[in-house]
């Protein structure tokens, strides 16, 4: 019923919009841009979405993509969210661009231009296969491949690829040790074409990694494969979730083997590794290159080969070389295995041996690898680029057997030739809050059910790549193209709540933005001067800072690595939305990566809950919605459309309400009374319950179906009869119908809770307010905003006298304010949310960061005093702020 309602209303909402007198608004151009301000230099698909003002588009609209100089661009799209009046709120969009491709782009209303040729997918019983028109892509349905051959020009140039993975049992601890260790591959268990149209394809992949001697399944996996028209790449996201015993299941080597076919002659084989920046390590299988300058000659002209070699050019086959050139190729080494191993963020080695009876012998080494191989001879080959390769180490690429008929290429997520994958905890006694910030349950510091997303991309070739475009493949696949709306236009939609674009115009707000990106400046300085790199760390902050070592608190509890708290996630994605920045979007897309996989458990007993900031992100006791919460991963799916976090959220929406059943979040902190075990569950109103909120928010407008709506709007109208509102209860603790969303009230007093806003609580009032324009909700969430720390007294007070509250004493000096001055035009709480600004230990400018060198620090680095804490609210309040009290800012910085 609700999606027929749903689907009435975005009909009566076209006859609206094709009505005499439509707003030219609706008809608007929307400027696109390339993340970084450059084109791909390789061809290559991207998808990307756009939000749109509510009630300005209608689902199942079209649209045209073209460049400045009116090139229209193959277009495909889909709708990612709606408004509730039906109207779309966010569009995904797909297109193939490269090099040619210079400028900014436009996106209008119109019939979507066609590819040149379209991309086919074709089903059978057993088998997909998708033809991009370059190449040709075979997934079987189930069985050991992920997929099963790459075909270009007639020929397979790769097939049988698989995931691969070792698992040893228990940590070597000496070199005499010598643990058991079994091989595992992928076992398939579902394909599911999840969407097919003329410019781009995703085709889902689901299984286990299944042991080859013991018959073990474990380590559950997604891959995603994207497949684009005209495209010569297709791009692949790995999800592998962890579901051993820490203690015993050592992970020694994981990651994807492709076999290569090698039709050519030895000396017309070659290896590809990618090195730092343009950087290239370039060499054929057997190098025709002797003593003394001695060569093989061509036959047509006697000129030295090696040179035409050396570029992956096609030599004549032996039996076309003159006798003694024969006789030199057959004495001349043949090298057999290649690997480059990147064992920590700053060196990487590269080796060769002939055979494995023989050395492995040095070939080459440098400091970070952007981590492509390829593998192939002078009629093809394939290519493989992982991103974040030396950022996500200790990783590797490897190519086995090249003198065979048939190379086997790795591309190592954690190297095997590396130290084992340890999972367990930092220390085998609890450290309590008291001395280490550590929340300390028995048995909670547990890896079982994080994950980890990888991304590659497969190039399949029709030649060995010139230098220059293999150096274009590796840059693409460590930094893959987007499009994104600009800042101006994103904030126009009315998306995420209010926030505001840079503004320098006055010396106050010069300040503020100066201090905004000192900010951002000094933790991306930070995650590089402090080495913040590693497959499992990779992406997050640091929480607090020692300033008598000058480290980050990297071995104290909970003050180490901040998995979302007071979240930087958002800060980051806020940052990035206003000024468009590319690095600002790096970060960002690395922590979201990071948070919604590694701080998060998705199969066990907490599945759908995260846990708090600790030694190791799966460490701390807590383990809590706020962390899982989908209002921190939409930002990313909103502007990139992946799918992954799609399913995470989705992931989410369920089991974050599961979880809070199974456990109680404040079993300790507050043991429920005997009535309250009767209850189905409890929480507290925030961080809780807003991060349900967010999470029902979020698939209501991903769906357009109202019973994510009624879960939220129950728990509003038990809410509005509750005796202190949004301030019911000792911590906030209320019952939870899981069902319904219904609260119930288990305490008649007025309650504070110092989380309830901070840890993504108030961005979640602020928008649920400006999506629902619900009344209830926003007189609750007013008198909550207004009276945050009221004594009970006067909160009843309030309530009885209906008074607006001129005394704004009692607010939270932060967004909170900011809103109550929005919603009632009272001037006292503009103050209150400036003083959050330019008040407390917060001065505005740039930091004052002074830099610290040996021998008082291992590698220089600067220091301020500054946390992670303080650095995300402080910013997110004053991008919010900026634009809910814009009138009211002072023109000069405040003196202190």
């Amino acid at each position: 019923m609700n999606r027929n309602i749903r689907i009435l209303n975005t009909l009566l909402f076209t006859l609206l919009l094709t009505a005499p007198g439509v707003s030219e608004a609706q008809n608007r151009s929307v400027p696109l841009q390339w993340l970084g301000g450059d084109a791909p230099a390789v061809e290559s698909g991207i998808s990307w979405g756009v939000p749109w003002p509510r009630g300005e588009v209608a689902a199942g609209e079209s649209f045209t993509l073209q460049t400045t100089s009116a090139v229209r661009l193959p277009l495909q799209n889909w709708t990612m969210a709606y408004w509730p009046d039906g109207s779309v709120k966010w569009t995904g969009f797909a297109t193939v661009a490269g090099p040619g491709v210079s400028g900014d782009l436009q996106l209008e209303r119109g019939e979507s231009a066609a590819p040149d040729e379209a991309l086919q997918v074709r089903e059978s019983e057993t088998i997909y296969e998708i033809d991009t028109g370059p190449i040709q892509f075979q997934i079987v349905k189930w069985g050991g491949d992920l997929f099963r051959s790459i075909r270009r020009g007639g020929r397979e140039v790769a097939r049988a690829g698989q995931l691969v993975g070792v698992l040893q049992q228990g940590v070597a601890e000496s070199p005499a040790d010598s643990p058991d260790r079994e091989e595992y591959r992928s076992k398939v268990e579902s394909v599911t074409l999840e969407s097919s149209g003329p410019v781009r394809a995703v085709l889902k992949v689901e299984g286990v990694h299944k042991g080859v001697r013991s018959a073990r399944e474990w380590l559950p996996f997604v891959v995603r494969f994207y497949f684009y028209a005209g495209s010569e790449s297709v791009r692949m996201v790995h999800s592998v979730v962890y579901d051993g015993d820490a203690e015993q299941d050592m992970i020694n080597g994981l990651g994807l083997k492709v076999k290569v076919p090698m039709q050519e002659q030895v000396h017309n084989r070659h290896i590809r590794f990618s090195g730092p920046e343009q950087g290239l390590w370039a060499e054929p299988i057997q190098p025709m290159v002797g003593r003394g300058g001695r060569f093989a000659a061509d036959p047509a002209t006697g000129d030295d080969l090696y040179p035409e070699q050396l570029e992956g050019r096609p030599i004549p086959e032996m039996h076309e070389l003159d006798e003694r050139s024969q006789n030199f190729l057959s004495d001349w080494a043949i090298w057999n295995d290649f690997r480059l191993t990147q064992p920590n963020a700053d060196g990487f080695t590269i080796e060769k041996r002939t055979n494995p009876r023989s050395a492995w012998i040095p070939a080459g080494a440098g400091t970070r690898a952007s981590g492509l191989v390829f593998a192939g001879d002078t009629g093809g080959g394939l290519a493989v680029s992982l991103k974040d390769f030396w950022q996500s180490y200790p990783s590797g690429l490897e190519v086995r057997n090249a003198a065979s008929g048939e190379a086997d290429l790795f591309v190592w997520l954690w190297a095997p030739d590396s130290h084992e994958m340890d999972m367990r905890h930092y220390d085998t006694q609890p450290h309590g809050l008291q001395a280490a910030y550590e929340d300390v349950q028995q048995g909670f510091s547990d890896a079982y059910g994080v994950a980890r997303t990888s991304e590659m991309t497969l190039f399949a070739t029709g030649s060995v790549p010139e230098r220059e475009d293999l150096a274009d493949m590796a840059a693409m696949g460590s930094t893959p193209p987007l499009i994104t709306a600009t800042p101006e236009y994103l904030h126009s939609a009315g998306v995420f709540g209010y926030w505001s674009l840079p503004d320098r115009s006055t010396p106050f707000k010069a300040a503020v933005e100066e201090r905004l990106d000192s900010y951002i400046d000094f933790y991306k300085n930070a995650v590089e001067q402090h080495r913040w790199y590693g497959f499992w760390d990779f992406g997050d902050f640091m929480h607090s800072y020692d300033f008598n070592r000058n480290v980050w608190r990297y071995d104290l509890g909970g003050m180490a690595w901040a998995n979302t708290e007071l979240m930087p996630d958002m800060w980051l994605w806020y940052s990035f939305m206003r000024t468009g920045r590319e690095d600002i979007f790096r970060m960002a897309e690395a922590m979201t990566r990071h948070t919604q996989e590694v701080d998060v458990h998705h199969l066990g007993r907490f599945a759908g809950l995260g846990s708090r900031h600790n030694v190791r992100h799966w460490g701390d006791g807590a383990k809590e919605v706020r962390i899982s919460q989908s209002a921190l991963k939409r930002y990313y799916y909103y502007l990139t459309t992946d799918e992954r976090t799609g399913d995470l959220m989705r992931e989410m929406t369920r089991k974050g309400v599961e979880a809070i059943v199974r456990l109680d979040p404040m079993r300790i902190a507050q043991p429920p009374t005997e009535e309250e075990q009767e209850l189905p569950a409890r929480l507290r109103i925030g961080p809780d319950w807003f991060a349900l909120v967010g999470n029902w928010m979020t698939e209501w407008e991903r769906t357009g179906d109202d019973i994510w709506k009624e879960k939220i709007f129950n728990g509003v109208e038990s809410l509005s009869g509750f005796s202190y509102g949004l301030r019911t209860g000792r911590n906030l603790v209320v019952g939870l119908d899981p069902e319904s969303g219904e609260l119930f009230e288990i305490e008649e007093s007025a309650g504070e809770y110092n989380l309830a806003t901070i840890m993504g609580g108030g961005q979640i009032g602020i928008e649920l307010s400006q999506i629902s324009q619900d009344e209830t909700w926003d007189e609750l969430w007013l008198e909550y905003t207004k009276l945050y720390y009221a004594p009970e007294e006067v909160f009843l007070q309030n309530r009885e006298t209906g008074s607006e509250g001129e005394d704004a004493s009692y607010t939270r000096p932060d967004r909170l304010a900011a809103w109550v001055y929005m919603k009632t035009g009272n001037e006292a709480f503009a103050g209150e949310a400036l003083r959050r600004i330019t008040g407390g230990p917060f001065s505005l400018g740039p930091l004052q960061i002074e830099q610290v060198t040996g021998p008082q620090v291992l590698n220089p680095v600067d220091v301020a005093r500054v946390n992670t804490n303080n650095a995300a609210q402080w910013s997110l309040s004053a991008i919010e702020i900026l634009e809910m009290i814009s009138d009211e800012l002072p023109n000069e910085v405040p003196e202190d």
